[in-house]
């Protein structure tokens, strides 16, 4: 009797860990599935959790809206999410991920292309508009606000009147190659202190770098 009891004990309080939505984060890269996007500047959302995969030794299976990757760290379990229903749908995949895993929005990072900022550059922010963003914008009618977290990859906006979706769905530039592992690298780390340190501390220590 001790024992069954001590197991259905153990058994009641794994399932509540695993189930404390606080401690369970979901991190969304946008971009377009496909080889042909693979190394265009819009993609860096995949590109990102590519990186991040490396650096926690997990891997990407693919699943229902998307490409889903799974990791802990920390006693924090982070739930990594490569949409599948091209960028202007980000928002469905989003969501149902939310969803299901009963993530908290608090706990909710996405990660997209900016041209408002110099290549390179990171930005978090809590909240924004989406600035003509296809994915953003579809993400905030699912989630009926523009208040959750993101994370702005500079890609730059090198490019003529009329030519931004040729710019962004185009290959980075031969310095941009140069540059990017090093800028890939340090994004890595921006996921990771988001989930451990929080929005605000990763925010003061990584805005602008």
């Amino acid at each position: 009797m001790f024992h069954f009891l001590k197991g259905l004990f153990n058994k009641r309080s794994s399932v509540h860990k695993e189930e404390d939505p606080m401690k369970k984060f979901l991190i969304v890269g946008l971009g377009n599935i496909g080889d042909e996007y693979a190394e265009t500047r819009h993609n860096i959302g995949f590109k990102i959790l590519d990186e991040l995969a490396k650096a926690q030794e997990f891997t990407f299976e693919t699943a229902k809206l998307g490409d889903i990757g799974t990791f802990k760290i920390k006693g924090r379990t982070v739930i990594c999410l490569k949409p599948s229903t091209y960028m202007n749908r980000s928002g469905k995949a989003l969501k149902y991920w939310m969803d299901k895993e009963n993530i908290p929005q608090s706990n909710l990072l996405v990660i997209t292309d900016d041209i408002n900022l110099p290549f390179g550059t990171t930005r978090i922010k809590t909240k924004g508009s989406d600035g003509g963003h296809n994915g953003l914008k579809d993400i905030q009618q699912h989630l009926q606000t523009h208040g959750y977290n993101r994370f702005r990859f500079g890609v730059g906006a090198n490019f003529g009147k009329g030519r931004q979706v040729d710019y962004v769905l185009g290959q980075w530039n031969e310095e941009e190659r140069d540059l990017i592992s090093e800028r890939l690298s340090r994004s890595a780390e921006v996921v990771s202190a988001f989930v451990l340190s929080g929005i605000a501390r990763t925010m003061n220590q990584y805005n602008n770098t």
